[in-house]
């Protein structure tokens, strides 16, 4: 079988491919054949709750059928209307599936129950367990508001596109226990781990296709490289729509995200990135027996498109009018990965630093959602680039527990997959990395007339104590990060950082200029 790849967006390749192994199984009930079928899909992941991206996307996204890898929610109960505007814009997206992400179990699962009542597709995690309502304690299932998920969440189902059969089934993360919020809200839940979930896998696929279908669609939150891994050991998938570790993946290469499956046959994994700050659009021929023959992968930057206007008004009923607050008169760029500088997010711990009158301000670069952009700027611009409802926290720390913590975090960042936690952003510091070894090797305070002062590392003091500001994630939560100071000793604000930097701004009262680089330095 030779398969052909159309000229692509950017890089241009055409492929030849191997002869399958085995062919279809002929006993199998068929959808009409055709010689060729052809059909788009218009895809996103990892939204992240970030509605000014999806109100742009909105006016960009177009497919046959239009899916979802997972993470579009972001945080908690305390996020509950931003989730509620996710799902209007799933809603009018189209969205017809998506996969169960980290994020969807942020909150409890009535919560999560009440949003996925309204939205107008499937959820999907065909590896998710859940131990019976009736077998649970009553009085623990009350307070932490349980609810059987089953009712919410399938493992597949069938949907028609252009009048064929298209079987979609979803995963969630395998990890889904260490990175919800509150791994309390779902004690009673487990999720099988990889080798399990290739076998729950290939069971729904052998029941879609005795249902005659062969065209299947598997809308992973599972990670890149797990992605790979199910399309080289399963026989019957034909895309994975894939989620969670926010790799960008361009056109159709081979070995990257065009695999052959137990068969022989093609398999094409996408992803787009994270922050919906891309989506796709996937264009697939497929001939009689429902294998790819020639595919088109391209990406949309989201920030070139327009807001959608309708969408825009549906979500300002929902979380209120933004206020405008400054205008930015020019920008650093974003970083690509987290472990370089974010200027972006070293500005938010500026508005922190100076707001509250701190010494020091940190935040974890990998919690920076979205980033400032040239032009009139509003609360909710600011509130995509601090999503989560982490309240700000300020304590007196010991400078042996800051130096600490960030060797901690450093070594922690290099060591693993994807580079989290990332490195810190902070005002009120400046600090040294060697990137070869993963190490902090220096480290100065920076008072508010720019003077430094060197911090010995290697003998940091337990007397001397920094006024520090962070939120109550990095403070006392303890996800991804040493505890500052527990929550009793610490000045616990009822806001969050976008409020911090909405009043900075105001507070300036001038063009601002997002160029805070230069605090950490790299051997």
């Amino acid at each position: 079988m030779n398969i052909k790849i159309s000229p692509l967006n950017i890089n241009p390749q055409s492929f030849s491919f191997r002869e399958s192994k085995v062919s279809k199984q002929n006993s199998l009930e068929k959808s009409p054949a055709q010689d060729s079928f052809e059909m788009s899909v218009g895809y996103v992941n990892d939204l992240h709750g970030q509605t000014n991206n999806m109100t742009r996307i909105l006016s960009g996204i177009k497919g046959d059928l239009r899916v979802s890898a997972g993470d579009n929610n972001i945080g908690d109960e305390k996020n509950k209307a931003v989730n509620l505007a996710v799902v209007k814009f799933m809603n009018l997206a189209g969205i017809k599936g998506s996969a169960l992400g980290n994020h969807e179990m942020d909150t409890k699962q009535k919560d999560f129950a009440d949003t996925a009542s309204k939205f107008k597709g499937d959820y999907f995690a065909v590896n998710l367990n859940q131990d019976s309502i009736e077998d649970e304690d009553p009085d623990e299932v009350e307070e932490m508001e349980r609810t059987q998920l089953k009712d919410y969440i399938k493992k597949s189902s069938i949907v028609k596109v252009k009048g064929e059969k298209i079987g979609l089934i979803g995963a969630a993360p395998v990890d889904l226990a260490e990175r919800v919020t509150h791994p309390s809200y779902h004690a009673d839940c487990r999720v099988d781990d990889l080798e399990d979930t290739i076998e729950d896998i290939q069971e729904e696929v052998d029941d879609l296709r005795k249902q005659g279908v062969n065209k299947i669609f598997l809308l992973s939150h599972l990670g890149n490289e797990k992605d790979k891994a199910v399309a080289e050991n399963t026989n019957g998938i034909d895309v994975i729509i894939g989620g969670h570790t926010h790799e960008l993946v361009k056109d159709i290469k081979e070995g990257k995200n065009l695999l052959y499956s137990q068969t022989g046959e093609p398999v094409i994994i996408t992803e787009a990135g994270k922050n919906g700050n891309y989506f796709g659009r996937l264009d697939l021929t497929f001939d009689k027996d429902g294998v790819i023959t020639k595919a088109q992968n391209n990406l949309g930057e989201t920030r070139l498109f327009p807001k959608n206007m309708i969408n825009q008004y549906i979500i300002n009923e929902i979380l209120g009018e933004p206020e405008v607050v400054g205008f930015i008169k020019s920008v650093t760029p974003p970083p690509l990965t987290l472990i370089e500088e974010n200027a972006h997010a070293n500005f938010m711990c500026d508005a922190m630093r100076y707001e509250l009158g701190t010494d020091i301000a940190i935040w974890n670069n990998s919690g920076t959602r979205s980033f400032f952009q040239e032009g009139i700027i509003d609360s909710r611009d600011i509130k995509d680039i601090a999503p989560f409802e982490d309240r700000i926290s300020v304590a007196n720390v010991s400078e042996k527990k800051l130096v600490d913590m960030f060797k901690h975090t450093i070594e922690a960042t290099y060591r693993t997959h994807g580079n989290k936690p990332g490195l810190l952003a902070v005002s009120g510091l400046n600090y040294t990395v060697d990137p070869e070894e993963g190490k902090l090797t220096a480290m100065n305070f920076v008072d508010l007339d720019g003077n430094e002062y060197p911090i010995d590392i290697e003998n940091p003091s337990e007397d001397k104590l920094y006024k520090v500001a962070q939120d109550s994630f990095m403070m006392f939560e303890g996800a991804d990060f040493d505890v500052l100071a527990p929550k009793e000793e610490c000045i616990n604000y009822p806001f969050n950082k976008d409020y911090l930097a909405c009043q900075y701004i105001k507070h300036l009262n001038i063009p601002i200029e997002i160029n805070q680089t230069g605090r950490i330095r790299f051997e």
